[in-house]
This record gives structure tokens, C-alpha cells and sequence, in this order.
């Protein structure tokens, strides 16, 4: 789960991290009184989206009147910002935060990051900041400095002096720095956070130390147990039909295809999209509906795959182990006859009861086209979805069901 640059700062400085003055808006006169509030006189208005790469897509605007923050709120609010994050629809922006204006004398970059190939938490960091990490470590891949920190022992005072040597810092500002590096971390820890990103961290003409952005992400696997982040989440940032699936426990990403798929196991997720792919097709969605699916939990999953109206064919691959063929067979005759179906349905079972499974569909009268290996499944998919945009496919009678979540 991401969270916003003012949650992000609001969190880290509970943990030590300097930060600017600043507030949040919703209108053009929250902004001018959250800039009355900071006086000064010139403010920054950040529009508030999950993404990075703002400032290039003109959601980052800086004001030296009262006039021009009710200006850029008024221009920002509403407006869809597009980044190379967002993808092409970009995403809305729904609330601004009022920052003052800060004296930059130096720009670094500083991260906390999950390593999953060593296992551990990596520290990167650079003083080249203000641009996107990944350009500078593909034109400049020395000045990026790694420093790998042991889960078991955690963060070092060594290590965090180190990093704020290489940040370039002066000998007097290294206390400075290394106090927010051990904030960062601590913040990383206490949280269950998976991310903790300052780009850019910069060096006032004073000498302070400042996170001018931030950017935090959380692992979803621990919201259960940190209320005070779950209560952050911006439901209006995320894609409706991921979210809608992850509050029914479903893991969904959605994608720009046109064939849905149903599948248990991440990995042959994976394997389905790619056959898919090989046979012509795009994958609308990714969506595992896990070892223990109930005929309730399929028909859950099939109005969340249904519900993409780019849907034009779907594809069920199941490998029962732990789950059974005849127990998603049933969940799928359960969900054809209660939803009306206007897409061709491919379904291939493999596995614990497949025979039964699939005499179930036989049974069933339904109009499912069945496959027994997973690449004559992927073709019959691919063939189908070509009937329904030829317009040569015609769906079965409908039926008067309710189709809503």
C-alpha cells in the first residue's frame, strides 16, 4: 500500500526526520489559508497523487503571492496528472499540500529498500538528488552508494555514518544526517514498511538537513496489525477493480488485455498469462484465487474478472492440489447460472478429482468450452475472444440475476 508525500512526512517526522511547514488543502482557499498559516513568502503547492515525477507533469507549482497558491490549487485540483508511474490515464488529483518554501543549497537522493535476492534491507544513496534514480544508475552507476543492513542486527551507527559520508556532507552536518538515516530505518521497522524514499533530501543554505519529498510503501500482508497506517490508504488513487478485489481477499492486478483469467497459484498465473500472450492474446487481469477456493470464492472471483468491461473472453486454468476440480467445477456452474454471461467461457482442470470436475461441467448444460492442456487453453481462449470482436459470437439467453458485487 502507498500512502501520500504529507502522510509519508507526517510519519517520518514522528521519527525524528526534519521536515517544512506545511499543510493540507482540498480548495483554493484551504491553500491560501495554509500558506497564511506557514507565512513566508513563497510556498510551494504539491499536488498529492501516488506517483512520482510530478514536478515534470506539472504537479508541483511554486508560488511568491497569495493570489498565484489560489491560482495553481485551482489549475491542480481535479486535474489528471499523467507520469511515466501513472500509465497513459494518469491519476486524479484530489487534495494539495501547502509547503513553504525552502532555501536549496544541495540536492541528495536517500532510500531504505527490501532486497529480496540478499535478504535484506539495502540503504542507497547519492548526491546527485533530484532526478530519477534509476537515470542515474544507468549514466552515473558509481554515484550510487549500497549499503546492506542485517535484518537480525539491524541498522549500525558505522553504517549510517558511512552513507552520510557519501551523501557528501560536511563534517558538522553527519550527526545531522545520521540521525535521520536511523530515523528513516526505525520508522522502516516499526511500521512494517517495504520502502522509505527522500528524493529529493536537501541541504538549506543554513546547513539543515530537510526531507523536501517523501514516499513510504507498506507491506498489505501487515495492515492487519498497523491500523494507524491501514487507516491511510487513498482508495481513490488505486485501481477500483484491485482494490475491490482486496477487500474481498483476492490478489488482482489488473492489466490492459482482453481475456480474463481465473487461476490458482501465482505461478501458473504467470504461466497462463504467458501462454496467452504466445497464442496472440493480452491478459486483462492477473488473479489468483489461492488453495482453498469455495464455489462461493469462484463466483466472487468471476463478477470481479466480469466486472472489467474489456473483458471479451475468460479463462479458467485450474491444477488442483490442496483445492479440488469438482469443488471449482461447482463454484463455476454456480456462477454461469447466476451471473448473465455475455463472454465465452474457456475452462481447463487438472489434478485432484479432474474427472469428477469435469463431468460436473458436462452435466452442467452450460455453454463452457473445456481444454485439457493449458496451451489448447490459451488458444481457445484467444480463438473466442476473436469470435466476440468479429461479431460472430453470440452470448447465451440472458437471465434476470443481479450482476453487482
Amino acid at each position: 500500500m502507498d500512502i501520500h508525500e504529507y502522510q509519508a512526512k507526517q510519519l517520518l517526522s514522528e521519527y525524528g526526520v526534519k521536515i517544512a511547514d506545511g499543510g493540507l488543502a482540498y480548495s483554493p482557499e484551504d491553500a491560501v489559508q495554509r500558506a497564511r498559516e506557514i507565512g513566508g513568502h513563497v510556498w510551494v503547492v504539491k499536488a498529492q497523487i501516488h506517483s512520482g515525477a510530478r514536478g515534470k507533469a506539472g504537479g508541483i507549482k511554486v508560488c511568491k503571492t497569495h493570489e498565484e497558491v489560489s491560482d495553481a490549487a485551482n489549475a491542480l485540483l481535479g486535474k489528471r496528472l499523467v507520469t511515466h508511474q501513472t500509465g497513459p490515464a494518469g491519476k486524479q488529483c484530489l487534495r494539495l499540500y501547502v509547503e513553504a518554501g525552502t532555501d536549496i543549497a544541495k540536492e541528495l537522493y536517500f532510500s531504505l529498500l527490501i532486497d529480496r535476492a540478499h535478504e535484506k534491507i539495502v540503504m542507497v544513496g547519492s548526491a546527485q538528488g533530484g532526478m530519477e534514480i534509476e537515470e542515474l544508475a544507468e549514466t552515473n552507476p558509481d554515484a550510487i552508494k549500497k549499503i546492506h543492513i542485517e535484518p537480525a542486527v539491524g541498522l549500525q551507527d558505522f553504517q549510517a555514518r558511512e552513507m552520510a559520508f557519501a551523501l557528501g556532507l560536511d563534517a558538522d552536518q553527519v550527526p545531522h544526517a545520521v540521525k535521520l538515516i536511523q530515523g528513516c530505518y526505525r520508522a522502516m521497522r516499526d511500521l512494517d514498511a517495504n520502502m522509505v524514499e527522500i528524493n529529493p533530501l536537501v541541504v538549506t543554505g543554513h546547513g539543515d538537513i530537510i526531507a523536501l519529498d517523501a514516499k513510504m510503501g507498506f507491506d498489505d500482508n501487515a495492515l492487519f496489525r498497523r491500523q494507524k497506517i491501514s487507516e491511510l490508504r487513498d482508495k481513490t488513487q488505486e485501481d477500483p477493480r484491485e482494490m475491490a478485489a482486496a477487500d474481498r481477499g483476492l490478489s488482482y492486478v489488473g492489466l490492459d488485455g482482453d481475456i480474463g483469467c481465473m487461476i490458482n497459484g501465482a505461478g501458473l498465473a504467470m504461466a497462463t498469462m504467458d501462454m496467452i500472450k504466445l497464442a496472440g492474446g493480452e491478459p486483462a487481469n492477473f488473479l489468483d484465487v489461492g488453495g482453498g477456493a469455495s464455489a462461493e470464492r469462484t463466483e466472487k472471483a468471476f463478477r470481479m474478472v466480469l466486472q472489467d468491461k474489456n473483458v471479451k473472453a475468460m479463462l479458467v486454468n485450474i491444477f488442483a492440489g490442496i483445492n479440488r476440480c469438482d469443488w471449482i467445477a461447482e463454484g463455476v456452474v454456480q456462477a454461469v447460472k447466476n451471473i448473465d454471461m455475455k463472454v465465452p467461457l474457456v475452462v481447463r482442470l487438472s489434478g485432484t478429482n479432474v474427472e469428477l470436475g469435469r463431468k460436473i461441467i458436462e452435466d452442467s448444460g452450460l455453454p463452457i468450452i473445456t481444454a485439457d492442456t493449458l496451451a489448447e487453453a490459451a488458444e481457445k481462449a484467444v480463438a473466442a475472444r476473436n469470435e466476440v470482436v468479429a461479431g460472430r459470437y453470440q452470448p447465451p439467453a440472458s437471465r434476470d440475476t443481479v450482476t453487482s458485487l
